[in-house]
């Protein structure tokens, strides 16, 4: 194969390929793409098609969409990590996010959908008015779909470059090259349709994919422990050793694994060790007392955003939206964490610390080995054929990620910058032109930002320092009319001049914990665009009253232009947003979802008690989940 031209000889002992494994990688990748090919044509007929598939998608297609967009190649790694550092309990970092996820399936997928935008930044001034409205949508335009946009792609790409080089001994220059070639091609050829076909297959191969790896890794322990050479045997001999051990991370140093004493966070425990107050801060009280709400995070933005608005705005109608976020959040959070989370405490037995990682790969690039670098050092384990099949579910990760990066950071540039203040009068083919261009400078800003990064957790916090504070004024602009444009502009800057600050501090050795850090962001940057929305001028009630009879958004902030409007309150809950049914599927989704990834824990650690108390919780919230649904969408 051509590729084997890039492949370090040094490690092809370690990690080898055979044809068989050739021929899946090859095979997993035309069933990817080959689809996306014929639509070329469709995508190119205009930017609704390009960047939003002519609004026709419908809900299972968004919803995978979703789902295999936020499996992207750093996710494995980064998750490796937190069991590593911080134990199981370390995944409320982001598990948190899941009253984020189904706060938009019951309180804005709707009002999305009801808006008709392309894009999310087109919301701006269909909400706002006046020249800031526009510097709003301009400004955003090129902060995240160029800067925050390739800085998540960035992220991906580094996980893509430490896979690479710990399984084929690649270079940063020649995963960026494979990869950018991949998907620059595909992303600017086939708009959006390509990548929500190219998504719908990767979903299966990854899944796939990812319990193979699993299920090896278990083996793996089985054998080093002597217990013989089943999975089943390697998770009960898994749970029987890390159900003794505690993890403990001195601040600044690497984590240390300890017998149970009462010091360190248990590596089993799905909740933290309230003794260790930072800990427990960072990892838990933080993201579900403030972060979910709080901060802005791509995939877990709080009112929706991103590509997740992307594809609630090219869902084919209201039911479609709500129905493709509320898949997306069920298959996010229960369906995939617990075959990451079990190849992650194998790699505790099989690489106890960084030494152990370097010396089974005493080639690869040791500034790229890091505590992320585990997940793909347990991929060695995997035999003739399932190599070839996880190769070509990370390519498919990287790719379903970037793809989706690509078309929607250059949704951005073309739709609400380029056409709105450079050039407004051009052809849609133009346009489309000028989209498959953009495609190319944002792969590659993002391909030169992985070198600045140096591990997965590192790029979580500056990404959650940058939105720290702004989320809640996501979530508010829906539901009280005086939020305006200038809150807008204030909760960026604010949130830019803290990230900076701590960053500065951070340099000059006088660092700021990180929880303390979002809490100060949060505070700082909350009163300032609060202030604004009494101080600064206020968006014309024309603008409110249009908006309001296109969205009708529910809540009593809306009161006085509603009456203004001259449109009923029995009319808002007819359109299927009364706040009370909303609230109730809110709380019985998120008791579903945390019930069910539970109850798989537990099973899989043999405490079947409780494992079938969850699973009582899980059958409750799941009859009142159902019964919410049929009478909104009725």
């Amino acid at each position: 194969m051509a590729l084997s031209i890039f492949l370090n000889p040094a490690l092809l002992g370690v990690i080898q390929l055979s044809t068989l494994d050739w021929v899946i990688i090859v095979g997993s990748i035309l069933v990817c793409f080959v689809p996306a090919l014929f639509y070329g044509k469709k995508s190119g007929e205009s930017t609704s098609e390009f960047f939003a598939s002519g609004q026709s998608v419908p809900w299972w297609l968004a919803g995978l969409s979703m789902v295999a967009t936020t499996f992207s190649s750093d996710t494995p790694n980064w998750v490796t990590e937190q069991v590593r550092k911080f134990g199981v309990a370390g995944n409320w970092q982001w598990w948190a996010f899941v009253l984020t996820g189904v706060a938009t399936v019951f309180f804005f997928a709707r009002l999305w959908r009801r808006s008709g935008v392309m894009t999310d930044l087109e919301f701006y001034e269909l909400r706002y008015s006046g020249k800031a409205a526009s510097v709003v949508r301009g400004f955003r335009a090129v902060y995240l779909g160029l800067f925050f946009n390739c800085f998540i792609m960035g992220m991906v790409t580094l996980a893509a470059c430490k896979i690479a080089n710990i399984l084929f001994g690649l270079d940063n220059w020649q995963t960026i090259l494979i990869c950018g070639v991949l998907n620059v091609v595909f992303a600017a050829h086939s708009g959006l349709w390509g990548v929500l076909i190219i998504d719908m297959v990767q979903f299966f191969i990854k899944m796939t994919a990812v319990f193979a790896a699993a299920y090896f890794a278990l083996k793996e322990v089985a054998r080093r422990t002597g217990v013989g050479e089943t999975a089943f045997a390697g998770l009960h001999k898994l749970v029987e050793v890390l159900g003794t051990q505690q993890v403990v991370t001195p601040k600044g140093a690497q984590p240390v694994m300890s017998v149970a004493d009462g010091t360190g966070q248990p590596i089993l425990d799905v909740l933290p060790n309230f003794g260790m107050w930072d800990l427990a801060l960072m990892i838990f009280l933080v993201p579900i007392a403030i972060g979910w709400w709080a901060n802005w995070y791509p995939g877990a933005e709080p009112g929706g955003g991103s590509y997740i608005a992307q594809r609630m705005l090219a869902s084919k109608s209201e039911k479609d939206s709500l129905g493709g976020t509320l898949f997306f959040n069920i298959a996010h959070y229960v369906l995939r964490p617990w075959p990451w989370i079990i190849t992650a405490l194998c790699s505790i037995i099989v690489y106890p610390d960084l030494a152990s990682i370097k010396e089974a790969f005493p080639d690869a690039n040791p500034n790229l080995i890091g505590h992320d670098s585990a997940f793909p050092a347990m991929l060695k384990f995997l035999p003739v054929g399932f190599m070839g099949l996880m190769v070509g579910g990370l390519i498919a990760a990287n790719s379903s990620t970037i793809l989706t990066h690509l078309n929607w950071g250059a949704s951005y540039l073309v739709h609400d910058f380029y056409r709105r203040f450079i050039k407004t009068d051009g052809t849609e083919k133009h346009y489309v032109s000028v989209g498959r261009v953009c495609t190319l400078l944002l792969y590659v800003v993002a391909a030169s930002l992985s070198y600045a990064l140096t591990s997965a957790q590192e790029a979580f916090e500056a990404l959650i320092n940058i939105g720290a504070g702004t989320g809640l004024l996501y979530i508010v602009r829906w539901f009280w009319w005086r939020v305006n444009a200038w809150c807008e502009i204030v909760a960026m800057a604010a949130a830019v001049v803290t990230s900076v600050t701590l960053f500065a501090l951070k340099k000059t050795g006088h660092e700021i914990p990180f929880a303390p850090g979002v809490i100060c962001s949060v505070a700082f940057t909350t009163v300032c665009w609060l202030s604004m929305a009494f101080l600064a001028p206020q968006t014309d009630r024309k603008t409110l009253i249009s908006f309001f009879r296109k969205v009708q958004p529910a809540g009593p902030g809306w009161n006085s232009v509603r009456r203004e409007a001259g449109v009923p309150e029995s009319t808002v809950k007819a359109s299927g947003d009364h706040m009370g049914l909303a609230t109730l599927g809110w709380v019985s989704g998120c008791a579903l979802i945390w019930s069910s990834l539970f109850a798989i824990g537990k099973f899989l650690y043999g405490e079947m008690t409780m494992a079938w108390i969850l699973t009582g919780v899980l059958v409750v919230s799941g009859l009142v989940l159902l019964q919410v649904i049929r009478k909104l969408w009725s």
